[in-house]
């Protein structure tokens, strides 16, 4: 029997930035967010997902370069990219954000900043490297984490939905994080649907880590939002796509 989705388990603290709340927090900070083309915001408008990276990075005497990837989903299936320049322009001055449509008005911007133009693309202090930097670990946080998992499973409709041994393993988790996961998923976002996916990470007693993958979509009869859970994320991603697929 279906459950009906509970809207309210997902409390402000625990939702994950919206592709609209990034966005405007990118041109909030960007000093020339107005030169921006009116077409590239209308299109992001209809972002479904957004993933932010870093591209490059240059810390030499008190100053320091990053540049950021962020490229949101839309619901065509197709993706907008927003390249970020953050820097100081003096030794310990507040950093300034910048933000342009393509890459190669990036490195126009970069040239501007006088740095070396033998400065490695890829240049960290302490001998660092992009490659070798470790994934990021999860960021637990303690507030009811097994009634969230049980929440969860619960208003997951999926037949194939973790079972039962994994219910009771999570009923003992002392902590968890909700992150949005990004990726072109195929077919996924056309045809008027809406897909959304998320890692929902929880720590147990023994310091051992269990993730289980949320879909949230409107591929539905009527359209109403229905949400699926799955014990991998290749497993909520074959299921986006076989439901695309039928929709398309």
């Amino acid at each position: 029997m279906s459950v009906p989705y509970e809207t309210a388990a997902y409390e402000p603290a625990e939702s994950p930035e919206s592709p609209e709340e990034h966005l405007a927090r990118l041109l909030g900070r960007a000093l020339n967010s107005f030169e921006l083309p009116d077409d590239v915001i209308r299109r992001l408008d209809c972002a479904l997902a957004h993933d932010s990276s870093l591209h490059s990075a240059y810390h030499s005497a008190g100053l320091h370069r990053e540049t950021y990837r962020h490229t949101w989903l839309l619901a065509d299936g197709s993706a907008v990219t927003l390249w970020e320049l953050v820097h100081n322009p003096t030794p310990g001055a507040a950093p300034e954000h910048e933000v342009y449509v393509d890459e190669e008005e990036l490195q126009t911007a970069t040239a501007r900043l006088g740095l070396s133009p033998d400065t490695p693309e890829f240049e960290l202090p302490a001998l660092m490297r992009l490659w070798a930097i470790p994934e990021p670990r999860h960021v637990f946080a303690s507030d009811d984490s097994a009634d969230h998992a049980r929440r969860l499973l619960r208003r997951a409709e999926n037949p194939d939905r973790p079972d039962a041994e994994t219910a009771a393993l999570l009923a003992t988790a002392t902590a968890h994080e909700i992150t949005q996961a990004f990726g072109r998923p195929g077919r996924a976002g056309r045809a008027g649907l809406s897909y959304a996916l998320y890692e929902h990470a929880f720590l147990l007693p023994d310091d051992r880590e269990i993730s289980l993958w949320e879909v949230e979509h409107t591929a539905t009869p009527d359209g109403r939002h229905m949400c699926e859970v799955y014990m991998s994320e290749d497993a909520a991603r074959d299921a986006m796509e076989r439901r695309a697929a039928r929709q398309g």
